[in-house]
């Protein structure tokens, strides 16, 4: 968590670390295999790469990339995969400002619009259950607010289901050798906000 936390200040204030700069010069040494600090599973968004907003480079971090930073059983799969295999200890769901598949759900929930597909209305049907809840208990808040508040609900329904529909990361959390949390990429601002940290944990963070 210090690690992303410092590479995510680095971002925001445009600089780069020589580590990561330098980091393809590692090529040689990775074929041989990996080691990632942390998994990300993030959304697809071409304007949210958690290698570069987390200022890390080859090999430090096993990323998951899906529109709606949804979790599905491939994602799960590829989770447990780095777990069992690379024994990698932290997970972040990493949603964003301005989310398109976010976005998409509150207009189909409207009514304002209807899906293109079948393979779009999973992705849509992933998160309209976070989004629902947010448009009945908001009704009175202002579109953007709403989709504020749906982005972090549906973060937080992804970490949810991370940690619950899995029986090898439940296991690795409940037995203290994982942490999974979520988080929230403000695309104007670069900064990442932490959600939902577990209190030993934020204890030994620096302040956000």
């Amino acid at each position: 968590m210090r690690r992303l936390i410092a590479g995510n200040e680095r971002y925001k204030n445009d600089t780069r670390s020589v580590t990561a700069l330098a980091s393809q010069l590692q090529r040689g040494g990775l074929a041989a295999g990996q080691s990632p600090f942390a998994i990300v599973l993030c959304c697809s968004d071409s304007r949210a790469p958690a290698e570069i907003l987390f200022d890390q480079g080859l090999g430090d971090l096993f990323v998951i990339r899906v529109a709606g930073n949804i979790v599905a059983p491939s994602g799960i799969g590829s989770a447990e995969f780095a777990a069992a295999t690379y024994g990698t200890r932290l997970v972040v769901v990493m949603g964003h400002s301005s989310c398109g598949a976010v976005t998409a759900t509150l207009e189909v929930l409207r009514g304002e619009s209807t899906v293109a597909s079948d393979n779009i209305r999973d992705i849509v049907d992933r998160i309209r259950s976070s989004a629902q809840t947010v448009l009945e208990v908001g009704k009175g808040r202002s579109p953007e607010l709403q989709l504020r508040d749906a982005i972090r609900a549906n973060v937080r329904n992804a970490v949810d289901h991370l940690r619950h529909g899995s029986r090898i990361l439940e296991d690795m959390v409940n037995s203290g050798q994982m942490v999974i949390v979520g988080a929230v990429y403000d695309i104007t601002t670069g900064h990442v906000d932490f959600l939902d940290v577990p209190a030993e944990l934020r204890e030994a963070l620096p302040p956000q």
